[in-house]
């Protein structure tokens, strides 16, 4: 594919790739076009043995200011229906390598719901989320409503949703939204730092623990827990899981091969 919305760079560190959306005029507003990118880009990166964690960011003045409204304001509810938007979230959702948000300036509406998509934020202290679809006659559709209330709980979550308010950066973090909080200067630097760590770690133990600590959303403790030692007990058919064990004892860094 073409990329006229957004700009990668798989190779911007090792181990690291790089996603930027690109449409500056309209504050990166995600429309359908961009999103069919984004999802494309996700799979060739998911599948790409060189990559093991992945970064998206916007630019200084935003994240993502929200869904493209212009595109949606005149659709009924059946076109809303058989366009299926939601089915791109659902297939980013869907990969396995880590992937960090590196936030500045608005993430609003369906720009703070593809952050929470993400693994990790960081967030520049400029950043400002929120959810304000009611203010326009609608909810969150991408999962604000879910996964902001898992995030920051349930009185934070109806005041951003039902007010339409946003938070700041140091809100976010208090509340357990974002990673860490860095200065405006450092915010990209900083998730790649922390993406090249990421990818420093053994490929397949570090998906099986995203897994692992994303089904603590999904089932009981008891469920999790079964499904947390499943997948402790198929590391030890790895590769990895052997040279990191025998490097411990022989005091050396692991050489990871990723199988």
């Amino acid at each position: 594919m073409k990329y006229e919305l957004i700009i990668v760079e798989p190779t911007v560190r090792k181990g690291v790739a790089l996603i930027r959306l690109n449409r500056p005029k309209e504050l990166n507003a995600l429309n359908l076009q961009l999103m069919d990118e984004l999802v494309f880009v996700f799979r060739q990166l998911d599948a790409n043995d060189d990559v093991r964690c992945i970064v998206i960011t916007g630019d200084d003045k935003a994240f993502a200011a929200g869904a493209d409204i212009k595109e949606m304001s005149g659709r009924g509810a059946i076109e809303m229906h058989k366009v299926d938007q939601f089915s791109k979230w659902d297939s980013i959702r869907r990969t396995k390598k880590p992937v960090i948000a590196a936030v500045s300036g608005f993430a609003l509406g369906g720009g703070c719901e593809l952050t929470m998509l993400c693994d990790m934020i960081v967030a520049s202290e400029t950043a400002q989320f929120g959810q304000p679809e009611i203010k326009i006659g609608v909810i969150p559709g991408a999962g604000g409503t879910q996964r902001l209330t898992r995030a920051v709980g349930k009185a934070r979550a109806m005041e951003m949703v039902l007010t339409g308010k946003f938070i700041t950066a140091k809100e976010a973090l208090a509340a357990g939204l974002v990673t860490r909080v860095v200065p405006p200067e450092n915010y990209l630097e900083e998730a790649l730092r922390l993406a090249q760590e990421v990818a420093s770690m053994p490929p397949l133990a570090v998906q099986m623990a995203k897994e692992a600590i994303l089904k603590a959303f999904d089932t009981s403790l008891d469920e999790g827990l079964l499904f947390e030692r499943k997948n402790f007990y198929m590391l030890f058919a790895t590769n990895d899981q052997k040279e990191g064990m025998k490097a411990f004892v022989e005091k050396r860094k692991a050489d990871w091969s990723g199988t």
